[in-house]
């Protein structure tokens, strides 16, 4: 029989290296699994890379693991993992082919692996946050609402007209790129990008798709491209700055279950009547997101805001078409 509860670790924040992430089982302290998986670290040398989180305190890839049973490891995780591998070795076309479900599913484990190990270690940091995570209730609202579609991954479970997430998926030119594998994620604003050899997804967690939207014209405009990175770097400031300007919260309501049911089905509601969707675009806090993506080309914000009224941009021309950039060099 399927089971379609969903597991709450919110309500009594039980959060510990005893009760599994995904389904709440109680478990030792042995039964962890990746956070980024093996063939990830394996196949871009990332086990003993360094990660610093939030207390300050530094970990590696190979050390980065949560709390899982072997049900949830077996059953969805590895399953997932093997899909996206194999996926990832075709390329972009490999990718785009796999359900955007998936996507979201994997982009989202990688994320919640990384908050969970926030919310352990809070109980014992090296050094407290400033912005303690398990202290800001809003913060911990969302990472709930989060948590309940994720549990796609164990739960079947049915998306009616929507995604809970914006993904953008980007081929860089392999002539001008050396960098095989990138992550960065923002935690707070839900705002995730990982490079795969050529291929770079971006993702915005928990919008339903509403950066994909506004950003749609000059997403269109990449497709069959192949951009140079200081252009993905720049795709990526918009996607991580409308991240943060973004202001809502979407609500996600379960249709009543019937003993027959053999998965969930899943409404959502965004409040665009008493909230406004984005707060208001501010053209400086824009342009220190983007002199910060572009710091391996050394581009700073006097150049960007050169122009107050249109900033430096190496995807657009001054009539918004697409700017090809075949090469570009350091001033």
């Amino acid at each position: 029989m399927i089971d379609l509860n969903l597991y709450d670790p919110f309500e009594k924040m039980q959060f510990s290296d005893t009760n599994c992430f995904l389904c709440g089982t109680i478990i030792t302290p042995e039964h962890r699994a990746p956070v980024f998986a093996e063939w990830l670290q394996e196949q871009y040398g990332l086990r003993n890379k360094e990660l610093l989180l939030l207390d300050k305190s530094v970990t590696t890839f190979d050390k980065l693991t949560i709390p899982c049973c072997d049900r949830c490891h077996t059953h969805y995780l590895l399953p997932l993992e093997a899909k996206v591998e194999y996926a990832a070795a075709k390329g972009i076309e490999g990718l785009r082919a796999l359900e955007d479900q998936e996507l979201f599913q994997w982009i989202g484990k990688m994320y919640y692996g990384t908050l969970i190990t926030e919310l352990i270690k809070e109980a014992s940091p090296l050094i407290m946050p400033e912005y303690a995570v398990s202290e800001d209730p809003k913060m911990l609202g969302k990472f709930r609402t989060f948590f309940q579609v994720l549990q796609s991954l164990r739960v079947p479970m049915v998306f009616s007209d929507f995604l809970p997430c914006t993904l953008f998926l980007l081929e860089v030119n392999p002539s001008e790129d050396s960098l095989p594998f990138e992550y960065q994620d923002e935690l707070t604003t839900m705002c995730f990008s990982i490079k795969l050899g050529s291929v770079v997804i971006v993702c915005k967690l928990l919008d339903n798709g509403i950066i994909r939207s506004a950003m749609g014209k000059l997403y269109q405009l990449t497709q069959g491209k192949q951009l140079h990175p200081i252009q993905v770097a720049e795709f990526k400031a918009r996607v991580f700055y409308a991240a943060y300007i973004f202001s809502v919260v979407p609500e996600y309501f379960i249709r009543p279950v019937k003993p027959e049911d053999d998965h969930l089905v899943l409404d959502t509601l965004i409040d665009d009547i008493t909230n406004e969707i984005f707060n208001p675009w501010e053209m400086v806090a824009y342009a220190h997101m983007l002199e910060e993506m572009l710091k391996p080309w050394d581009v700073r914000e006097q150049e960007i805001l050169k122009n107050p009224g249109q900033p430096l941009s190496f995807l657009l021309d001054d009539e918004n078409n697409f700017k090809e950039v075949p090469h570009y060099q350091k001033q």
